[in-house]
């Protein structure tokens, strides 16, 4: 998930997520960024292929706000595990 600069929460898929970002990020790709600028990487999950990550990205569209922002607090969440 990606927190943009108007507090909302972009939720995709990619197999490159630093140059899926810096896409983004460029206003290539997804339309969801005309009109609001992604801020930063807040939620990562890994070991999914194609279909299930698919699956994974519905279910998380689908969740609250709040819930989205629990998820992101939660053991789930890679994002530190991908820094290095």
């Amino acid at each position: 998930m990606i927190l943009c600069t108007d507090s909302s929460l972009y939720t995709g898929i990619t197999t490159d997520i630093d140059r899926r970002f810096q896409q983004h990020k460029k206003l290539q790709g997804a339309k969801y960024f005309r009109g609001r600028q992604p801020d930063r990487l807040v939620y990562l999950e890994n070991g999914h292929d194609r279909s299930s990550a698919s699956q994974r990205e519905c279910a998380i569209k689908s969740l609250s706000h709040i819930k989205k922002w629990q998820l992101i607090a939660s053991d789930l969440n890679k994002i530190n595990e991908s820094v290095s």
